[in-house]
């Protein structure tokens, strides 16, 4: 039995600020470009060329994974923000914590995404590696620089399990 069970919550802009920005066009302004076919609208810029970082555009080739799920590390990036956008409707978990020096239990949070948003992590946020319930890809924005840039924590087996309710 694990000492703490953290259930999934909706992700919404508000509930996720503390840790990043919701990448999602819903309650957003836009302006027409492209002589009136498509609404650019802007996002927030991701925070990726800090100590001479530079942009690392990929696609994360995700396996499901399935709830209830036990994590066993958090990691995070501390010079840029990582983001994550499904390019199919994957829907995906998103654990977060902030912390000094490692998550603090306190601000854990688990949000579900449900596909159709991606999220952009802010610099030194804990999370979890990417946990997709389904399999799909993820375009995936992130820093690329000399400094490697990633901070592992294990999660002590049987503290706790993130699941829906």
């Amino acid at each position: 039995m694990p000492s703490r069970t953290l259930y999934l919550t909706a992700l919404t802009p508000e509930a996720f600020a503390p840790y990043g920005t919701v990448i999602a066009s819903a309650g957003r302004d836009g302006r027409e470009i492209n002589a009136g076919t498509t609404l650019r609208v802007e996002m927030p810029e991701p925070d990726i060329l800090r100590q001479g970082g530079r942009p690392s555009l990929s696609v994360f080739r995700a396996t499901p994974g399935s709830l209830p799920f036990a994590p066993k590390v958090m990691e995070r990036h501390r010079l840029g923000s990582q983001t994550f956008v499904p390019m199919m409707g994957t829907p995906f978990v998103v654990l977060v914590a902030l912390g000094a020096t490692a998550p603090e239990a306190s601000t854990l949070k688990a949000f579900l995404a449900d596909g159709s948003c991606g999220i952009t992590l802010a610099p030194d946020v804990w999370h979890h590696p990417l946990l997709a319930l389904a399999a799909g890809d993820f375009v995936v924005l992130e820093r690329r620089g000399a400094d490697v840039d990633c901070e592992l924590v294990d999660v002590p087996p049987g503290t706790l399990l993130i699941d829906a309710r």
